[in-house]
Order: structure tokens, then C-alpha cells, then sequence
């Protein structure tokens, strides 16, 4: 019902409750409609804004790199004149398109340090590459593995240090990682035995061998030959007793042994 403020007769009439559902659900349609037209609109601003300052970057770099570029034909073309003089009469006078020298020294110092920084990162990184033992020093199979196990020799419990490789006697013995030799020499039940020392923490120990070839103070690549399998000091067979420590414990070799030289 509509009530007029004049005297006119009151307005009647009936809305089938289809066409008010109907309505309120239009009505709802056209919030969210209103909703996500304005989430996209705002979106696309920001993106906008995103694209154009990326642009504007990266023009002001295509600029810095031509002005470079004209700088270097010009310096090549002075310096190709071959006098001082030649040099001082063929120069260009200053102008407004004129290279920004400072603001080109202050990109030039932060792509520098940043290359530096990268550099020394893939240094570091590949330092660590070179000094973790990888693969197994000699060819041969595992007899005894890491932990605890019954001694060969005296028959009871002991904890092994390291892995036992059986091999041929003679075999050659090679470094798995580079690094510096600390120890080569007679070393009791250890008989021949050969330690490395890799940095970062790591070093290995090469035992029983029949006869070491490198000495004390010696680099070492990995894959270098350091020694010949035998079964020197306390040994039942041709092995080599291999062990790797890191930070000054023994650790399981099996993890490194696994990983491609």
C-alpha cells in the first residue's frame, strides 16, 4: 500500500512472495557483482602501478647501458689516436646528453658487489663440494659396516668406527675428497695408515694398507692414489679400515659413500 500526502486515495496493491525472493536475490547478485568488479578494478591498478614502475626501471637501465656503450665507442675512438695531444684536440665538448658519471659509478659499484657477493658464495660452495668424501676410496665390497658388530679378531661386542672394504691386495687406494695429508705412517693395529684433512670439518682415515704413497704436508686431489690395499697391523684379510670424521666425531660413512663422485 502507497499513502500519497495529498488527498488522493491510498495505492493498493499485492507483490507475489516469487517476486520478492526474486528480487532479494537480484539484489544479492548485484552486490557481489559490485563487490568483484571493484576487487578486479582495484587489482588492476595495482598491477598498473607494479608494470610501471618495473618499466620505468628498467628503461632507466637500457639507458644507463647505451650511454655505456656510447661512452666506450668514444673512449676506444680517442684512445686509438695514439698521442696525448691528438687525444686533448679530438675530445667532444660536454653536453646536456653527456653520461651521468656518478650515478653511473653507484650502478656500476652495486652490480659489482653484487657479482662479488655470488662469487664468493659459488667459492664457498664449491669448497664444500670438494671437501665431503664422496664414494668408496678403493674397489671392493663392504664386509663390515658401521656400529656395533663382533670383533674379527678378539670375538667379542665393539663398536666399529668405520667400514672394512675388502679388495684385492694391491689395489689403489684414492683420496675421496681433496685435501692435505696430516698422517702417513706406521700406526700399530692400524698398520700403514693414511689420514686426510679436507676442511669443513672433515677428514678420513685410510688403514691396513700395504705400502702409502704420499707424505705428510702433501695435497691431494679426489681420486689421486695414496696408498695400495694390504692387510698391515691387526687385520684377518686384505681390507681398508675407512673412516670419516666430521667436527671431530666419527660418522657413518654409508651416507656419503652413496653420493656420485
Amino acid at each position: 500500500m502507497l499513502v500519497p500526502h495529498s488527498k488522493s486515495k491510498p495505492l493498493n496493491f499485492r507483490i507475489p512472495f516469487i517476486g520478492i525472493a526474486t528480487s532479494i536475490v537480484l539484489c544479492c547478485l548485484g552486490i557481489v557483482y559490485i563487490l568483484f568488479v571493484s576487487i578486479n578494478t582495484f587489482e588492476y591498478y595495482r598491477m598498473k602501478d607494479t608494470l610501471g614502475y618495473y618499466s620505468q626501471q628498467f628503461s632507466e637501465m637500457k639507458s644507463t647501458i647505451l650511454s655505456l656503450k656510447e661512452a666506450e665507442a668514444e673512449f676506444k675512438r680517442l684512445f686509438s689516436l695514439g698521442s696525448k695531444d691528438k687525444v686533448l684536440e679530438n675530445m667532444r665538448a660536454s653536453d646536456s646528453g653527456s653520461i651521468d658519471m656518478e650515478n653511473l659509478k653507484k650502478q656500476i659499484n652495486i652490480t659489482t658487489e653484487t657479482v662479488g657477493e655470488i662469487r664468493d658464495y659459488l667459492h664457498i660452495q664449491r669448497d664444500i663440494y670438494v671437501s665431503t668424501p664422496k664414494g668408496l676410496p678403493v674397489r671392493g665390497h663392504i664386509s663390515s659396516y658401521y656400529g656395533n658388530r663382533e670383533s674379527p679378531i678378539a670375538g667379542n661386542r665393539e663398536f666399529h668406527s668405520g667400514i672394512d672394504i675388502s679388495t684385492e691386495p694391491g689395489n689403489s687406494v684414492r683420496a675421496t675428497a681433496d685435501g692435505i695429508v696430516s698422517f702417513s705412517g706406521w700406526s700399530g693395529g692400524n698398520g700403514n695408515l693414511v689420514v686426510l684433512e679436507h676442511g669443513h670439518g672433515f677428514s678420513t682415515f685410510y688403514a691396513h694398507n700395504r705400502m702409502n704413497v704420499v707424505k705428510v704436508g702433501q695435497r691431494v686431489k679426489r681420486g689421486d692414489v695414496i696408498s695400495y690395499a694390504g692387510s698391515t697391523g691387526s687385520s684377518t684379510g686384505p681390507h681398508v679400515h675407512y673412516e670419516i670424521w666430521q667436527n671431530g666425531r666419527h660418522v657413518n660413512p654409508e651416507e656419503y659413500i652413496k653420493r656420485r663422485v
